[in-house]
């Protein structure tokens, strides 16, 4: 008998819908049969009946950041990856800024024993480059680590890479793919201090769009850009903001031979510089929200295929640190278990197709980061899967928050679809409003 059968489901994948059934065992997809046939399904330890659900791959999320070890008090392993699954993402990407910073490969083997211990959904981790830290870089194991994370601007305790001779050095040496934050820290020193002046010490949050501002984001992309083609590196752009940037992204290339790619957060997707007197502190990210036009250039820009893959900067802190006046507010906001929900939502008003959402948020970034056997439904690959209900509507409330910080930028908004079910490696991790917190994810590996 095989572990799990799942049966009358609208599966979505690769570009095409079809009702069929999926067999799992031992944690991988065993079989896809479109020809509906009860056959299997008395041969499974459990069927799962998926009349009116779509089944989809699970989310990768290339980005965010977790706070563990070290910032405990704002979220941790458990809490997010339990967010994460909740909102269908079975693998996510994590960032070095946590305490100790993950700069040495120490601090990121004890990433991945935490990891191992207490996430429920799937992980691999970044490496942080400074100034410094080249010995530890170039030792990295490409096909356990993810990537290298460079903070090209917003100062980020010791990794603010802003040593010309270093960045050369990293874009020439990095063995693995170079995932880059992009403000021109010059840039927003200049606009402080300007704003600082006419303003005072407690501006108004709206005043964030143009501390960091456009200008920024162009002089530290385009620069990044520039020292990837120099040295042959592969360069991919964080959390794009802007409709200048599309520009130096590559447009009629193949993913997977692609040099530099580029990725879109949910928050920039969904939010416009028009909100800020609403939102306030809730919607203060670095790169900041931009204008209207900035956003819709950016979902044409997902659209067209220009930017390669949406993640979610899921980056939590507690209200009462987010409620402070503007320069004392931390920059990030939590987003990870709607991000899936709000995709689909921006699909239904006509940005993109179902089969779009599908290819940035689950199909390209396995593509991107060759990430073994994840990302599509096909027989041998890992059994991550999530399935939708798109009769069932939610409205986004604290009581249903699974974020450790207990808020949502988006709270009140009402979306359209949910997620009935997550699966990761052939087990069911939620189901239906629970966490089943005794499963465990795996390291990601990397076909590099």
């Amino acid at each position: 008998m095989i572990d799990l059968t799942i049966t009358n489901a609208l599966i979505i994948n690769e570009g095409e819908r079809k009702l069929g059934t999926l067999r799992i065992d031992g944690g991988l997809i065993e079989g896809v049969d479109y020809s509906l046939t009860a056959q299997h399904v008395a041969e499974a330890h459990r069927t799962i009946d998926a009349s009116g659900l779509w089944l989809l791959p699970g989310v990768i999320d290339d980005h965010v950041h977790f706070r563990e070890p070290g910032l405990c008090h704002k979220a941790d392993m458990r809490s997010e990856s339990e967010a994460a699954v909740a909102g269908g993402v079975t693998s996510f990407m994590d960032m070095p800024n946590t305490m100790p910073q993950t700069t040495t490969l120490e601090v990121l083997d004890q990433k991945f024993a935490l990891a191992a211990a207490r996430s429920v959904a799937n992980y691999s981790f970044y490496l942080g480059a400074t100034n410094h830290n080249m010995e530890q870089v170039v030792r990295m194991d490409p096909r356990r680590v993810c990537g290298l994370k460079v903070f090209m601007g917003s100062s980020t305790g010791n990794m603010l890479v802003d040593n010309s001779s270093s960045l050369e050095q990293i874009f020439r040496a990095a063995p693995t793919l170079i995932a880059a934050h992009c403000e021109d820290e010059a840039t927003i020193r200049q606009n402080t201090e300007r704003i600082r002046a006419a303003m005072g010490d407690a501006p108004p949050f709206s005043v964030h769009a143009r501390i960091r501002d456009a200008g920024a984001c162009w002089r530290s992309s385009s620069l990044a850009v520039e020292l990837a083609k120099r040295h042959s590196s592969r360069l991919h752009l964080l959390h794009l903001s802007t409709a200048k940037e599309l520009a130096l992204l590559e447009h009629d290339t193949p993913l997977r031979d692609k040099r530099i790619t580029g990725e879109v957060c949910t928050a920039h997707l969904w939010l416009n510089d028009t909100q800020y007197d609403q939102l306030g502190w809730r919607m203060k990210c670095n790169p900041s929200v931009k204008s209207e036009a900035d956003r819709l250039a950016l979902l044409n820009g997902l659209h067209s295929g220009t930017i390669d893959v949406v993640g979610t900067d899921h980056a939590p802190h507690l209200r009462q640190e987010k409620e402070r006046p503007y320069y004392e507010s931390p920059s990030g906001l939590p987003s990870i278990q709607h991000a899936l929900p709000m995709m689909l939502e921006l699909s239904l008003r006509g940005h993109f197709s179902v089969e779009t959402v599908v290819q940035r948020m689950c199909h390209a970034p396995a593509e991107l980061f060759r990430i073994d056997r994840r990302g599509y439904i096909r027989p041998g690959y890992h059994a991550d899967l999530v399935l939708i209900d798109p009769r069932k509507q939610q409205t986004v409330e604290q009581p249903q928050l699974r974020y450790k910080c207990g808020w949502s930028a988006i709270e009140g908004e009402t979306l359209s679809h949910s997620v009935h079910t997550t699966i990761v490696n052939g087990r069911v991790v939620y189901e239906q409003g629970q966490v089943f917190s005794d499963v465990c994810g795996n390291a990601l590996v990397f076909n590099r």
